[in-house]
């Protein structure tokens, strides 16, 4: 992903735009989540709870909000940056990056990495397909930590995968 750090993506949860109220796109564009709007395959990435980032891959059509949230990574290289960047908080490698806000503080992922090109890697990160074989079949269920349309099974998974974050 960036400078050394690199891992497989195991868990993410899908958001439609206007047409989900679970969505920051829902009630329409703003200047937090203008990103979600433009084309595919660039990184959204917005700060929740006032002390978390996270971090969604935009995959509608240009001009359409719609994005995947990385809800968990199991890690694969740069593991000792990843537990410098999370701290004590980081016990074992599960505990890396299981999780949205996890995710994004052990990759060094913050409000600078909002916009990013993740097919050209223009800030350093991308997403590149490792040649591993998705899960057959691949766990589904609701989203996770909703108030929401949190009962919708857009949540998709790698069973048994280190990096999943624990259903609330």
């Amino acid at each position: 992903m960036r400078a050394g750090r690199a891992g497989r993506i195991v868990e993410v949860e899908a958001y439609a735009g206007a047409a989900d109220p679970a969505s920051h796109a829902f009630r329409g564009r703003t200047a937090r989540n203008a990103t979600m709007f433009g084309p595919p395959g660039h990184l959204y990435v917005y700060f929740t709870y006032g002390m978390h980032f996270c971090a969604n891959v935009v995959c509608g059509p240009d001009g359409e909000a719609s994005a995947v949230l990385l809800r968990g990574l199991t890690a694969l290289s740069g593991l000792d940056e990843m537990r410098r960047a999370r701290g004590r908080a980081a016990r074992t490698d599960r505990d890396l990056c299981s999780g949205p806000g996890k995710l994004c503080q052990a990759l060094g992922l913050d409000r600078a990495f909002d916009g990013a090109d993740l097919a050209t890697g223009d800030r350093g990160v991308e997403v590149v397909d490792d040649g591993v074989a998705p899960p057959a079949p691949a766990g589904v269920s609701g989203r996770i930590g909703l108030s929401v349309a949190a009962e919708v099974p857009w949540r998709f998974y790698v069973p048994g995968a280190v990096g999943l974050s624990r259903a609330r």
